[in-house]
């Protein structure tokens, strides 16, 4: 959504993997039913956060800048949620297929950087695969 000549105006999304339903976490839900039992008078095709991205983006540049804290924008939230996904250690496919990317490349482009800091888990894996293929072979013969 985007406001043009002051009227808000739904706008298509950028690719057709845009459109996509996103699971969420039983906290996040509780959360979120909460909300949407607090807003009167709401009907089912009724959008929950009817306000644009600029709006936003407006209120954490007011809120950073009242704070003193560094200003981010709403799109820095999509990339501290998969920032917060790689290190749980979840894989470039589930998080290239949540963030609507077209392509996984596009995720690994955007986020190998945090990768380096999981070389010494990779490292650890393989001497531990190596180790036990080890042990088997010991004991057999």
């Amino acid at each position: 959504m985007r406001r043009a000549g002051g009227k808000d105006i739904v706008t298509s999304p950028k690719t057709p993997k845009s459109v996509r339903t996103i699971s969420m976490p039983g906290f996040v839900m509780d959360e979120l039913r909460e909300y949407v039992n607090s807003i009167y008078g709401l009907m089912d095709k009724d959008r929950i956060f009817p306000f644009t991205k600029s709006y936003i983006n407006d209120c954490i540049r007011r809120a950073c800048k009242a704070t003193g804290i560094k200003r981010i924008r709403i799109h820095d939230l999509r990339h501290s949620h998969a920032s917060y996904l790689i290190h749980l250690g979840c894989s470039p496919l589930l998080i290239s297929e949540r963030l609507g990317h077209e392509k996984v490349q596009t995720t690994l482009n955007t986020y190998s950087h945090l990768y380096p800091n999981k070389q010494q888990e990779l490292v650890a894996m393989m001497e531990s695969a190596h180790d036990k293929e080890q042990r088997k072979i010991s004991k057999t013969a």
